[in-house]
């Protein structure tokens, strides 16, 4: 035919405009492609919050390892459980209250006799990360402080900084420190307004405090009918309000308040260097399940007061309760055992705060 085309052997065949169809992708594949996708903007996401922790632990003050300077220390607490994961031991915290603005602020700064601690608190947080105890110990305590004999406790920080204090505390009761932290009192005010102010029930009704107010309301002394002891339990209810809001899953186990939290802390707080990100974030994450019921707060037994020789007001601690509650800490059992014994401590609500 005329309108036939002729082909010649070998030549290609003649390719039409028609396009071929496409293939549809099954069920599982979209499936696989939605799933790498999420998994990996969860990585990028993790990775970017996790370089803004790191990076709030780089910026925040450090003491360096006060641990080195003590030669002589007692043995770590054991899990009441009888675990050896170390992840399931309990783990210790000194935490210090500094009445200079420079000892948190710029922890390079501390000078023998510039400050002392205005408040000291051994804090254990179980093996099995449900429950959190506090001890508030008494700033007069009248102690024995390793180099420089008796004197009130708080005076270990001004005479030999962190590690003095440390060896003060470990001395004392026989409980290995893990960690420790020195917060200025401007984190009183800081924490506070972050968490939303604080509620604190007093003797004459419950107060709604923000962050000043807070401040005032645990550096108060001076007017209160039990003077340091009163304000010792001042402290420990802010402290109870405060943690009652963070003891949540909602901020233990998100990284992202966590770091607001870091953020707005770091300028207020030096830590031991040995407490890295990854001791945080794993601890936050395995105390997801705490609840602020089972945050325990005591006050270190004490039998009365006195003066010294040279004529210093002094509390005078009880020797033989305290050796039962430091073998409690010992122990990982000091939970259960302020709850047995409630009557041998004052605990927070022993009687009314005012």
């Amino acid at each position: 035919m005329a309108n036939d085309v002729e082909q010649h052997d070998g030549a290609a065949p003649e390719m039409t405009n028609q396009a071929k169809p496409k293939k549809k992708r099954g069920p599982a594949k979209v499936t696989l492609i939605v799933l790498s996708s999420l998994l990996g903007l969860l990585l990028i996401a993790g990775l970017v919050i996790g370089l803004i922790v790191n990076n709030m632990f780089s910026s925040m003050k450090s003491f360096g390892d006060p641990f080195s300077e003590i030669s002589d220390r007692p043995t770590r607490s054991q899990s009441a459980e009888g675990e050896k994961d170390s992840d399931k031991q309990p783990v210790n915290f000194l935490i210090m209250g500094s009445d200079s603005r420079i000892s948190a602020g710029d922890p390079n700064a501390w000078e023998a006799g510039a400050q002392r601690t205005d408040a000291l608190m051994l804090a254990q947080i179980s093996g099995d990360r449900q429950s959190v105890t506090v001890m508030s110990i008494p700033r007069d305590s009248w102690v024995d402080i390793p180099g420089y004999g008796q004197a009130k406790i708080n005076a270990a920080f001004s005479f030999g900084g962190p590690a003095l204090t440390i060896q003060t505390v470990e001395q004392l009761t026989g409980v290995y420190i893990d960690h420790f932290a020195i917060v200025d009192f401007t984190s009183f005010t800081k924490l506070t307004d972050l968490v939303g102010g604080v509620e604190i029930k007093t003797s004459d009704g419950t107060l709604q405090l923000n962050g000043e107010q807070a401040l005032e309301f645990v550096r108060e002394r001076k007017n209160l009918p039990a003077g340091d002891f009163d304000r010792v339990r001042r402290q420990q209810a802010w402290l109870s309000a405060v943690l009652s809001k963070i003891a949540t899953p909602e901020v233990l186990g998100s990284p992202s308040n966590l770091v607001s939290i870091f953020t707005n802390m770091k300028d207020y707080v030096a830590i031991d260097s040995k407490l890295g990100v990854t001791d945080v974030v794993s601890l936050g994450n395995s105390m997801r399940s705490l609840r602020p019921a089972n945050i325990t707060l005591l006050t270190a037994p004490y039998s009365g007061t006195g003066q010294s020789e040279d004529g210093q007001s002094i509390v005078l601690l009880d020797d033989a309760t305290l050796a039962d509650v430091s073998k409690a800490f010992q122990t990982d059992s000091i939970a259960s055992w302020v709850e047995i014994n409630s009557n041998k401590v004052e605990t927070l609500n022993s009687r009314p705060v005012r």
